[in-house]
């Protein structure tokens, strides 16, 4: 559903991306794990046809993101850092609003469906400046899927969120991939991914230094002893070792 090949960016003589390549299949949930300033955002914004890179290539659902940047942008959605829901309105009237902007045939059902779906319904009518984190996380996400896209960026979804607000996160994006929804997902907590994904990248200085499902990662450590107990490595355990090795 996403491949991505040779992947550069620069910012005058900042590099940011130094040839960056990883595939995501149809119906997964894919991480890209890194910190702060490692360029995952702005390989989300590439792939969300928001900044052109420099070098590489990258399609989205066949699309090229360069060449035929209309056909991706119809086939995602988009879900940033920060909740962007209308605080005035309701959850109902937000939802209607953008059903509305994209065109769907019923956007009061749709938003029914949807506030249904994200446990939503019962706050349907209150304005959405009552709604705790979480709610709002949900209804951001929401949202973004009105017109049913094949794949959902979220780019570090639960910044900010209360444990339960979190856990409230979490289980929505399990949801969208089991009913078929491929799901791009960026973020600092290495719980979350370890929680979520089938396949985990960790970008470390602008390059795919590691990827693979969790259990190949943890193969890549030795198993930890415990009261002469062996345990699987953390994925914490994983990428504080990785990363290391690379310094």
């Amino acid at each position: 559903m996403i491949s991505v090949s040779g992947l550069h960016k620069s910012y005058s003589e900042l590099h940011v991306l130094r040839g960056v390549d990883f595939e995501v299949t149809a119906g997964s949930i894919f991480a890209l794990l890194g910190s702060n300033g490692a360029g995952k955002t702005t390989i989300l914004r590439i792939l969300a046809t928001l900044l052109k890179p420099d070098g590489g290539t990258a399609t989205v659902n066949g699309f090229d993101v360069v060449s035929q940047p209309a056909e991706v942008r119809e086939s995602i959605s988009l879900t940033g850092q920060f909740a962007a829901v209308d605080e005035i309105l309701t959850g109902r009237e937000n939802l209607i609003l953008i059903g509305r902007l994209r065109r769907v045939d019923d956007p009061k059902g749709t938003a029914d469906d949807l506030l249904a779906r994200f446990g939503l319904a019962e706050a349907a009518g209150r304005r959405v400046a009552t709604y705790s984190g979480g709610m709002r996380r949900r209804l951001d996400i929401a949202m973004s899927l009105i017109g049913t896209p094949p794949v959902i960026f979220l780019d570090e979804p639960t910044t900010g969120l209360d444990p339960e607000g979190r856990i409230e996160v979490w289980q929505v994006i399990q949801q969208l991939a089991d009913s078929g929804t491929t799901v791009f997902l960026t973020t600092q907590y290495l719980e979350e991914a370890e929680k979520l994904a089938d396949r985990i990248a960790i970008l470390h200085q602008g390059t795919i230094i590691v990827s693979g499902t969790l259990a190949e990662l943890r193969e890549l450590l030795p198993p930890a002893s415990v009261e002469y107990v062996e345990r699987q490595p953390t994925l914490e355990e994983i990428f504080l070792a990785i990363v290391k090795e690379q310094r």
